[in-house]
């Protein structure tokens, strides 16, 4: 548990030191937020909640799904330049090497989670209640988590950098579009509604959306979000370790 201990904490202090990826991962939103909040705010109507307080659980969802997958570079990164050998000779197994860095991945995308909650929140954001943070923020942990081992899936899988940033681009933006951060489900056509059910962002941004605007936008439950996820960062963990395992230093 100690060597994932330090795992942990160098994912945890790169991410501190590099304000300049905060800052980044915080304009993205921030940008969103005033293009769409102001933009189509006006028209929006759904649930009988204004769209700032609609939109601010998807503006979550999407920091922390840029993040957390983005984190999956850092395999890429540390092959070229040697550190991953060094890491791979430990006495600890690969596995838990993935472990440790995606729990690190994860606790600094939900890090980014909150810092977007405090900007929504001067943008005019309102939780319907305060109580809700605390379990809202468990299920941002599971989001980062799920994207988190998924990054260090396709880290494993791809060895260049460009090509890692085009993959990632060509299916995180998809799973973020459809997964009803900007608009209601119900909008779509019922064939990319049935797609959007697969796409695990949809069960966290649903799930923050019922804990923050107490509005869902599907039959589940908040338990039910909260089970699909865990189920899923479950698998995640399992298949980013297992091609962690025939990653070649």
């Amino acid at each position: 548990m100690k060597k994932i201990y330090y795992l942990w904490l160098r994912q945890v202090k790169k991410y501190i030191r590099s304000p300049i990826r905060m800052v980044a991962f915080v304009v993205q939103p921030t940008v969103f937020l005033v293009m769409f909040g102001y933009g189509l705010g006006s028209s929006f109507a759904a649930g009988g909640i204004n769209y700032i307080d609609y939109l601010a659980p998807g503006l979550i969802g999407m920091s922390i799904i840029f993040t957390a997958t983005f984190s999956g570079l850092e395999v890429i990164w540390d092959r070229q330049f040697g550190f991953l050998k060094e890491t791979l000779v430990a006495p600890m197994s690969r596995t838990d090497v993935m472990f440790g860095r995606t729990i690190g991945a994860a606790t600094a995308s939900t890090v980014q989670g909150a810092i977007t909650f405090i900007v929504a929140y001067l943008f005019g954001f309102r939780p319907v209640s305060w109580g809700a943070v605390l379990p809202a923020f468990f299920i941002v942990f599971l989001i980062a988590l799920v994207f988190a081992a998924f990054g260090t899936i396709l880290g494993s899988l791809i060895e260049d950098m460009q090509a890692f940033q085009l993959v990632v681009n060509f299916l995180v933006l998809p799973l973020l579009f459809i997964s009803g951060a900007f608009f209601p489900l119900e909008n779509m056509p019922s064939w990319l509604e049935l797609i959007a059910r697969v796409d695990p962002l949809t069960y966290g941004v649903d799930a923050l959306r019922v804990l923050f605007a107490d509005i869902g936008h599907h039959d589940l439950t908040v338990p039910g979000d909260t089970i699909f996820l865990v189920v899923l960062a479950f698998i995640c963990i399992w298949l980013g370790g297992y091609f962690f395992e025939k990653v070649q230093a």
